[in-house]
């Protein structure tokens, strides 16, 4: 079993979360069982995987919940897009968090890679 707590992917990826939450937390009120909640859940998803594949035995099954926290990332940004067209995220924080969540997603692929080399 892997420390999910070592992994520096997980641990930026947790700080996302925050800073998603404090994002979302000045949305309309409207939103909260809507965007919100999607956005919320999706950043919330990307070190919940990776925490979750560290516990499972195999290589394989670990590269699968990678791969499952990255779409979670891919779906996150997607709906980020989306908070900046409604103008609830201004043009500037849009690029600061799409450039965090890029190089989340560019951790993940790198350590799936990793993974998927050592099956």
């Amino acid at each position: 079993m892997r420390n999910f707590r070592d992994l520096e992917v997980w641990q930026s990826s947790v700080l996302f979360v925050k800073r998603i939450y404090i994002i979302t937390g000045s949305f309309p009120q409207e939103e909260k069982f809507g965007l919100v909640s999607q956005i919320n859940r999706c950043a919330v998803s990307i070190p919940s995987n990776i925490a979750e594949g560290c516990s499972r035995s195999s290589q394989k099954d670990f590269s699968r919940f990678l791969q499952i926290s990255l779409g979670s990332a891919f779906e996150l940004e997607t709906q980020i897009e989306i908070a900046k067209e409604l103008g609830f995220v201004d043009v500037i924080l849009h690029l600061e968090i799409i450039t965090e969540l890029n190089v989340i997603q560019k951790r993940i692929q790198s350590l799936k890679k990793y993974v998927d080399s050592k099956v």
